[in-house]
């Protein structure tokens, strides 16, 4: 199956997603990466054929639909994206659990390597939050640290802080 790429514009600044037909292998914020070639997680989800000129998917794509509806308000849109992360099993257990996740609410580091089937394995759950290949849909913002604090986010606190908000409903677009 080809493999496909585009760049969307959204309130959090542009993100590079890559899907193989209607399923999304990777998606990062262009400036963490310096705008360049595909990021190194999109590289290894495409086949080894693929160049970083992939055909662009279409505005009309299931993945951009969700993403566009998320945005623009249906924080529950980001459900309906079937997503193929590569990653260990421990990593996969913890996006997994990630997804469970409802929008509005978070959950502790702790609780997730707990729930993900490691109780005791708080920092390796938060590892696993770091090198999630696919960001916003596997929510990684839920995240916090035990206290309910926020703490680290990949695509940064700002973006972290503006998701939370978005799915708490606090923000009026």
């Amino acid at each position: 199956m080809q493999t496909r790429s585009t760049e969307l514009d959204s309130p959090i600044g542009k993100l590079r997603l890559l899907a193989r037909g209607d399923t999304l292998c990777a998606l990062e914020f262009v400036d963490r990466r310096g705008g360049g070639a595909l990021p190194k997680s999109a590289q290894r989800a495409a086949p080894r054929t693929a160049s970083a000129a992939t055909p662009l998917l279409a505005a009309s794509h299931p993945v951009v639909r969700c993403l566009r509806a998320y945005f623009d308000g249906d924080i529950k849109a980001l459900d309906d994206i079937v997503v193929e992360a590569d990653g260990t099993e421990f990593q996969r257990r913890v996006w997994q659990v990630l997804r469970q996740v409802k929008p509005g609410a978070v959950i502790s580091y702790g609780d997730l390597a707990r729930r993900a089937g490691s109780p005791g394995a708080a920092r390796a759950a938060g590892a696993a939050c770091g090198s999630n290949p696919i960001a916003v849909v596997i929510p990684c913002h839920r995240a916090v640290g035990a206290n309910g604090s926020l703490t680290g986010y990949g695509g940064g606190m700002e973006r972290k802080r503006w998701l939370l908000r978005h799915e708490a409903g606090e923000l009026k677009l």
